[in-house]
Order: structure tokens, then C-alpha cells, then sequence
């Protein structure tokens, strides 16, 4: 037969490399939020489960039980094989716990497949991230990226991830830029998922000296910030990066490639086009509709993101300890690592 264990036990198992888990939940339930690193395998697709709890709510649970399991034999096969195919440990999970993952467990238990069960499924997975993030003590100091829109502190943080800095890349976790154009090109996460990635990130770094991220606001797309990054980014080492314009406009045309998205950036510029001067909005409504996207971008620069960037700088209290002043995001990275290295943390 299987085996439950519970979260403590699962997270021992995963940290040793010792466990694939899967999520057996539907797939647009994997896709709203799932834990990280999970691979889904659904006992139900999205239809049936549809059809399964339509069953359930307007005839009874016998009914909606004997719906699955006509469903599910004829599935078997192939399920039992996706399963057979992983090597290693494996553990399971469903909303909390219930039949979808109870019953994996034991058809696959019945096939010489064992697996473990996740006690309380994603549901308790959920609850843990929320109390965690509210009362875990994180001790890594923060080093906060400042600088205007296109100065490129999100590949900044990347190159040095890549060269193992500990690295809160929030907006990857939220799957947005942080701005109108945020989502363009990207799948967003709610804040289950972010808040799940988050986790992940801090239990790797908790050992770190410390962690780098950017001046996000408290909401980025669909998530907002938990008081624990706040609260870190207020305490932390600021470093302002400062580049020319032409290099801000070609690092933001490469990360939006808006040739790709022409009317997702024209549907996005709707949005702010009442706050920018008039004859300078319908000049970049007329760049976009072109696709003079540079001159779009410059402008943009220029009338709308730099004078936000200074209102809210003059609005914030931490001058930043270091100006980075480059001509390139690979000088300005250069810079930081510099930096760090000369920094001291408690």
C-alpha cells in the first residue's frame, strides 16, 4: 500500500534529491498554482472533473463516484505508464488530500508502484507558504537595485545569478515587468504561485550573507509583496544604476520585442495615453502603429516613466548608498559585483 507523510517529512525527501512529486489535479488547477518543481499528471482533465462535480452537486456522491471510475478505466493504462516511467521516489497530491490522490496512490500500489502521499494535498502546501511568509525569520541582508525604467536591473540580476549570486528575481516569480506593459509576452502568476516560488527562493537563501533584488513597488502584476521583503528592501544596501538613454531604449525593445506584440503594446498604451502630453501621446500612438518602436520607447522614456521614477524617488526615504553610472548593462553589472565584494555583512 502507499504512505502518507506529511509536509515536513515530503520537504526532507525533496531537499536530499531523493523525490519527484506530482500534482494529479486537473490541468487548469496545475496551471493557476501548483508547488514548484512539480510535474502533472491529472487523474481527471478539465472536462471530466467539470462533469464529475456537476454530477456530484446536482445528483449525489454514488453517482459522482461511479462517473469517475467509468472515466478513469479506460485511462488506466496510460496513467499507470506515466507513472511507471519516473524512476526514483515519488509523492502525490490533490486539492487536500482526497480521492483523486488517495486513490492514485493505491491503483498504482495495486501495479508495484509505490508512492507517497502528501498529507492535506496543495491545501496544507497553501497554508504553510501563507504562515511562513508571515512569521519566518529571514535573516540575509538585502541589496536593492534602484534605477529607471530600461536600465536593465533584471538582467543585472540574472548575470549574476548565473554566476550564483542568492537572487530574488520577483518579477520572474510574478511572470510580470511591473508595468502597463508588464504582461506583454509573459504568463502573470496569482499570488498563490508567486507566493509558492517565493518560498522556494527563501529556503534556499536563508543561509546567505545576503539577497539581491530590485526596488519593486508592493505589487507587481497579480501579486503584491509580502511585509518581509518590504521590510527587508527598507533595511538593506541601495544601488542606483544610471544609463544613457539610446542603451535603456535597446534593452527594453530586446526584453519586449514588441514586433512580436504589436497590438498588446497598442491596447497597453490606451491605458496611459490620457496622462502624457497630448501631441507627444498621439506621436508615439503614431510610432506604435508605424512600428517606429525605438522612438515609441525613447519617448515614452522621456515623458511618462522617467518624471514617474523621480516623483516617486523624491517620495523615498533610503538614499542609495552607491550610483552606478555605466554605459552598458554588462558595465553595470561589473559594478555591482564590485561592490558586493567590498561590502560586509552581518
Amino acid at each position: 500500500m502507499f504512505q502518507d507523510i506529511a509536509l515536513d517529512e515530503w520537504m526532507k525527501l525533496r531537499e536530499n534529491g531523493e523525490l519527484t512529486t506530482i500534482d494529479v489535479r486537473s490541468p487548469s488547477e496545475f496551471k493557476e498554482a501548483t508547488i514548484p518543481g512539480s510535474l502533472n499528471i491529472p487523474f481527471f482533465n478539465d472536462e471530466e472533473r467539470a462533469e464529475i462535480g456537476t454530477i456530484y452537486k446536482q445528483v449525489s456522491v454514488e453517482a459522482a463516484k461511479e462517473r469517475g471510475l467509468e472515466i478513469v478505466s479506460g485511462k488506466l493504462p496510460s496513467f499507470i505508464k506515466q507513472f511507471a516511467g519516473l524512476a526514483g521516489k515519488k509523492a502525490v497530491f490533490c486539492w487536500r488530500g482526497g480521492m483523486r490522490s488517495r486513490t492514485t496512490a493505491t491503483v498504482l500500489s495495486l501495479m508495484d508502484i509505490h508512492v507517497y502521499r502528501i498529507t492535506g494535498g496543495y491545501r496544507a502546501y497553501r497554508q504553510w507558504v501563507v504562515e511562513q511568509l508571515q512569521s519566518m525569520d529571514f535573516a540575509p541582508s538585502a541589496v536593492v537595485l534602484h534605477g529607471n525604467t530600461g536600465t536593465g536591473k533584471t538582467a543585472i540580476l540574472r548575470r549574476l545569478e548565473e554566476k550564483g549570486a542568492p537572487v530574488l528575481d520577483l518579477e520572474a516569480m510574478a511572470g510580470h515587468r511591473g508595468s502597463i506593459f508588464g504582461e506583454i509576452g509573459l504568463n502573470s502568476h496569482n499570488q498563490k504561485m508567486f507566493d509558492a516560488l517565493l518560498m522556494e527562493k527563501l529556503l534556499a537563501y536563508r543561509q546567505a550573507p545576503y539577497v539581491l533584488l530590485e526596488a519593486e513597488s508592493r505589487r507587481i502584476g497579480k501579486a503584491v509583496l509580502p511585509d518581509l521583503i518590504m521590510r527587508k528592501k527598507e533595511t538593506g544596501l541601495h544601488i542606483r544604476i544610471e544609463l544613457p538613454i539610446e542603451e535603456r531604449v535597446r534593452q527594453i525593445i530586446g526584453d519586449y520585442r514588441p514586433w512580436e506584440h504589436p497590438d498588446a503594446c497598442k491596447s497597453a498604451f490606451k491605458r496611459i495615453k490620457d496622462r502624457i502630453h497630448t501631441p507627444v501621446a498621439a506621436e508615439i500612438e503614431s510610432c506604435l502603429n508605424q512600428d517606429k518602436y525605438e522612438r515609441a520607447v525613447e519617448l515614452l522614456l522621456s515623458y511618462y516613466y522617467d518624471p514617474k521614477y523621480s516623483h516617486a524617488s523624491s517620495q523615498y526615504c533610503e538614499q542609495p548608498a552607491h550610483v552606478i553610472r555605466a554605459d552598458s548593462v554588462d558595465e553595470a553589472a561589473a559594478a555591482v559585483e564590485s561592490i558586493l565584494a567590498q561590502a560586509k555583512y552581518k
